[in-house]
């Protein structure tokens, strides 16, 4: 699909609707724009996953995976679901999925 051209004479509400979605473009890119957060997003996108495990993936301790997630979870990439104690974790939408699978294609698929 090609890119929108904006023109001088577009309508108001067309620029601030697309000043909007580039709002949360850029919070989207901000956010993982860490490597951990990145990583994060990369292990959930095959799946919900407890913070014990992502803590075991990414060797990190607890209270870093968990600042990460909060990070995450503010951001609405990720939710959480408790079970008894435990924790799960799963992306919230198809669009961070989709940017994954992106970054993944650009720089991990032909390594």
């Amino acid at each position: 699909m090609p890119l929108p051209q904006v023109t001088a004479d577009i309508d108001e509400k067309e620029m601030d609707q697309i000043l909007s979605n580039a709002t949360a473009a850029a919070n989207l890119l901000k956010a993982i724009g860490h490597e951990g957060r990145l990583m994060i997003l990369c292990h959930l996108a095959s799946g919900e996953k407890s913070v014990t495990e992502l803590e075991s993936l990414l060797s990190a301790r607890q209270a870093a995976v968990s600042q990460q997630l909060s990070r995450l979870r503010l951001e609405g990439l990720v939710e959480p679901r408790r079970e008894g104690k435990t924790i799960y974790y799963s992306l919230t939408d198809d669009r961070s999925r989709a940017i994954i699978e992106l970054v993944y294609e650009l720089f991990c698929q032909n390594e």
